[in-house]
């Protein structure tokens, strides 16, 4: 605990980098928030996204987001009138005479807003709850109030990340996205709790010891047991965002940088962030 400075340091340049990048690039949103079409086909001759993606180029269409399974394309891009779909359906069809329309959809925008307003609902109304509940069980809302901060900034560093891939790498926020700032929610909490239980059963033992030295007595016991849980955890990410197909990719790069903030959370800012309200209320 003696380097909590540096831990704040750290904590805070990511969270200044992450709200810099959100104020002045922004981010790219998926048809999910701003509405735009969906189309599925069958494409026997199993033609190359690049090959498709060219088609809609040639058209001045924005380049479609493209996911392959088996001979079944399904392409997301923006809104198109009928003249345009007609167009692009006998392009297609020069590149695969057997082609097959499967589905074709519009999607608005207000689909977007509402799931954005839904999500932050779950974020509120969950953040409430863990408030109330890890309170309840440490009997103590400084455990609590530490928890739910150090989730909010794995939160916003995940999502101003996504503002950086977006704008070097043309990563979109889309529904998964969402799944996966929910799932980062859980696990930051996760380690969290079971270093904060190792603090309380310390304190029980020897209530004369400070707070300082229990943190770091419990921290050296439940470290590797965390890394190692976690580690399990980024594994499979990795090989699922570097394997994965295009579909899934940023959807595990969301966990796997999800997974790590969460494991460096638990120790590096939910602890020291106790300890700070330990010290104000000198107990």
């Amino acid at each position: 605990m003696k380097f909590r400075p540096l831990f704040y340091i750290f904590s805070l340049f990511l969270l200044t980098l992450s709200l810099f990048s959100i104020l002045k690039w922004g981010f790219h949103p998926s048809i999910d928030f701003v509405g735009g079409s969906v189309w599925e086909l069958e494409l026997p001759s199993d033609p190359s996204p690049e090959e498709i993606k060219q088609i809609f180029s040639n058209q001045n269409i924005d380049s479609p987001q493209i996911s392959v399974s088996s001979s079944r394309f399904l392409l997301k891009f923006p809104p198109i009138d009928n003249l345009q779909k007609e167009t692009l359906s006998s392009d297609l069809l020069a590149l695969d005479p057997n082609l097959q329309e499967l589905k074709f959809d519009s999607l608005g925008p207000s689909l977007g807003r509402e799931l954005l307003k839904k999500t932050i609902y779950a974020i509120i109304l969950s953040s409430l709850a863990l408030f109330l509940f890890i309170g309840s069980r440490f009997k103590d809302r400084a455990f609590g109030l530490s928890a739910i901060l150090a989730m909010f900034h794995d939160t916003f560093i995940l999502i101003g990340s996504f503002s950086l891939l977006g704008h070097f790498w043309n990563a979109q926020l889309d529904a998964l996205f969402i799944t996966a700032v929910l799932t980062t929610l859980s696990a930051s909490v996760h380690d969290t709790v079971v270093t904060f239980d190792r603090i309380r059963e310390l304190r029980f033992k020897n209530i004369k010891v400070d707070w300082v030295n229990l943190a770091n007595q419990a921290v050296g016991e439940t470290l590797v047991r965390s890394i190692n849980n976690s580690m399990t955890i980024i594994f499979m990410l990795l090989s699922l965002a570097v394997l994965g197909g295009e579909t899934t990719r940023w959807f595990a790069i969301a966990l796997l940088i999800g997974a790590v903030l969460g494991t460096y959370s638990s120790l590096a800012v939910a602890v020291p962030l106790l300890l700070l309200f330990k010290k104000k209320q000198k107990t």
